[in-house]
């Protein structure tokens, strides 16, 4: 589920530019707006505050953000970041994502079969080796070369070691700048406390995006190294008061992907080749997914994980719609396009430095029109689980056995051997595989693949024959063995002989399909990306040129810091309070769902002091993938936990209001008082409290 709607939710990683207003920007560790903060508020972060912040937070692999908060490993995200441990440890009866998981000593805490944290360790420039290896290449060549380039870099830099280190070489400024990104992996991660659901995600659909807000959207992981807790000596220590109205606030995490500095060439082919076609994919499975979860509880239990995230891309779709749809803005982008490309023409000089990129720009886009349905379906769409988890894994084993045979610097880049212990962990992860369900969204996907291709395309008659969706669904499903995590093994182990002499249909199916799949992603990367990138490397050096280094680049899941401040901000001429608090969360709760509290708090309201903050917001600079991040404030200290922003927020992957747009945050305060007096975790409150267990 993450997988597909990691594809979903992807977007080009592009350059930032422009003024930076108030308190935008998602700024990289080594790139901090000192001045900025200290003109603005008088703060003027040290080194060790910064080296405490970078190696406290965590990014979770899978596409959140975390924190250390204990000197024992404690990790501190979001509920709905751990969906995927709570519903593959929910194995039998149990289902610890409706209700909960309590680990009341350190014996209980199980392992999550396929977390992965990532501590950064270190930011290196490697702009100069990149250029050097793609100066002058085009096409597939500059795909080759960077492949090559990256692949020597990553290697270097996990040294042997890819257990413990993880090498990302990551595009800042649109090629603009180039950096290696160095950090410690934690694959053992255990599962220390999860509330229910009800008042993680209380509200529901009709509060997500909204406030005020009342949940609990937290869950405790412990990192293990070695078979014990972590030693993390670098940690936020937990403010127990939380932070108050107009407090200064920072929020450290890695927010996923942004488009504020694509040119409008590129956000309207984004608009009308990618956010349109899946908003319309992604409104049909989620009714698919409604009509199969009306089929009883242990329905809503297998597909719960996939509903949430379905509904919450939903409704980011539709905000990025309605920004790219906004006549000021289109009009704004325009100009900014048009500005830069006069500057670039107005002299012979860089006319012939910079060339015309904007017209290969525009090319590229046709292009990647042209590809593109044929691109997301065979490429991304059954490449990223939308057909099933069985045929996830039937698809990485296929293609990890082909790269692993090649030389490191020649594979896709999920197989070089810096990502590949990732890849092995949810390869050979032990999780719940439920047969009907994956029957019900392999057919519905073979539907899909047929709609989109048409009845008569070569490639849906191979994989379909004369079977029905449905029929060849259920051959799929039945007949294979994937569900199994030692037959992955044995296939993983065996590489391209074992999955050559695989008679498993799933293996069939995909080993069937990859070589099709593959040649649309080459055409795919050296028609559209490759171009695109050439042509946005040259425009960020013009407006490198033209402007300086004075912004920050766009989001790329990569650890950044936003400073901002506890506000409100005023809804159709009426101000909405920085704050939510215990007493409205009980005033709130009517008995039924989306506002049906659970037992436990319903039981635990005398005991509790009702003035306590529950949520807050503030204007801190977020997007998707700051989920679980932390808030912090200028002592380092944690005061709150990122779950959501508002409604404004949406339009934040294209550009920053910071009149309305709102961070939303679990408030510390709550989180202390919920773990002693609603779940009678004296333990967990301590450690919280003193930093250690």
């Amino acid at each position: 589920m993450k997988q597909m709607l990691g594809l979903a939710l992807a977007g080009l990683c592009v350059a930032g530019s422009g003024a930076v207003m108030a308190d935008e920007g998602m700024w990289t560790m080594d790139h901090l707006p000192i001045k900025q903060m200290q003109q603005q508020y008088g703060f003027t972060p040290g080194q060790q505050w910064i080296d405490l912040v970078q190696h406290a937070a965590l990014r979770l692999a899978e596409g959140c953000s975390g924190s250390f908060v204990s000197a024992n490993g404690l990790v501190m995200t979001n509920h709905h970041c751990a969906n995927g441990c709570l519903s593959q440890l929910s194995k039998g009866h149990a289902d610890y994502m409706s209700n909960g998981y309590i680990a009341l000593k350190q014996d209980d805490e199980p392992k999550c079969p396929d977390v992965e944290l990532n501590q950064l360790e270190s930011i290196t420039d490697v702009t100069a080796q990149v250029n050097a290896a793609t100066n002058g290449k085009a096409g597939a060549d500059r795909v080759k070369a960077e492949r090559a380039v990256d692949s020597k870099l990553e290697q270097s830099c996990v040294n042997g070691d890819a257990k413990t280190w993880r090498c990302d070489v990551i595009t800042l400024y649109n090629g603009g700048r180039y950096a290696l990104y160095k950090y410690r992996r934690y694959q053992d991660v255990r599962l220390v406390f999860a509330p229910e659901q009800s008042i993680a995600f209380f509200g529901g659909d009709p509060d997500n995006f909204n406030f005020p807000r009342y949940d609990l959207d937290v869950t405790f992981f412990r990192a293990y190294v070695d078979g014990k807790p972590a030693n993390t000596p670098q940690y936020f220590k937990f403010d127990t008061q939380g932070p108050k109205a107009g407090d200064m606030t920072f929020v450290v995490g890695n927010p996923g992907s942004t488009r504020r500095g694509l040119s409008w060439i590129e956000l309207s082919a984004t608009r009308d080749f990618n956010i349109v076609p899946g908003y319309a994919i992604l409104s049909e499975l989620r009714g698919m997914l409604w009509q199969y979860a009306r089929g009883g509880e242990q329905q809503t239990k297998e597909s719960q994980e996939l509903q949430f995230g379905i509904e919450n891309a939903i409704k980011v779709y539709n905000g990025w719609l309605q920004t790219l749809g906004d006549d000021s803005f289109v009009q704004h982008k325009r100009e900014q396009d048009a500005s830069l490309r006069q500057w670039m023409t107005a002299t012979p000089e860089r006319r012939a430095k910079y060339g015309d990129p904007w017209t290969e720009l525009d090319k590229a886009q046709q292009r990647g029109k042209d590809l593109s349905t044929r691109f997301m379906m065979l490429e991304r769409g059954l490449g990223v689980g939308q057909f099933g988890e069985l045929f996830n894994d039937a698809r990485t084993l296929v293609r990890a056995a082909a790269e692993r045979a090649k030389p490191d610097a020649e594979r896709l880049p999920a197989y070089r051997d810096a990502n590949l212990p990732a890849v092995q962990q949810q390869v050979e992860s032990d999780v719940p595989v439920y047969p009907a369900y994956e029957q019900t969204l392999m057919a519905w996907s073979l539907g899909k693949l047929r709609q989109s291709l048409g009845a008569d395309d070569p490639t849906v008659h191979e994989v379909l024959g004369k079977d029905s969706p449905e029929q060849r669904a259920q051959q799929l499903v039945s007949g294979s063995k994937l569900a199994d995590p030692a037959v992955r093994k044995q296939l993983w182990d065996g590489g391209e002989k074992a999955i050559e002499a695989s008679s498993d249909p799933m293996i069939a199916l995909a080993r069937q399909v990859d070589t099709e799949s593959r040649q649309v992603r080459k055409s795919y990367e050296d028609d559209v990306v490759a171009p695109t990138d050439k042509a946005n490397e040259a425009i960020a050096k013009a407006r490198f040129d033209r402007d300086g280094m004075s912004s920050y680049p766009d989001a790329t899941f990569t650890m950044r810091l936003s400073y901002g401040k506890v506000v409100g901000w005023n809804e159709n001429g009426k101000p909405v309070p920085p704050f939510t608090h215990f007493d409205g969360l009980y005033k709130r709760a009517t008995g039924a769902d989306p506002f049906k509290l659970p037992d436990s708090w319903v039981k635990a309201q005398s005991k509790l002091d009702l003035s306590t903050p529950m949520d807050f917001v503030s204007d801190n600079d977020i997007i998707g993938g700051n989920s679980g991040s932390p808030v912090i404030n200028r002592e380092g200290h944690a005061v709150g936990l990122i779950f959501d922003g508002n409604i404004h927020s949406l339009g934040g992957d294209f550009v920053y209001d910071g009149s309305n747009n709102r961070a939303v945050a679990v408030d510390t305060a709550a989180l202390v008082e919920a773990v002693r007096k609603v779940y009678n975790l004296p333990r967990l409150a301590d450690e919280l409290s003193n930093g250690h267990l």
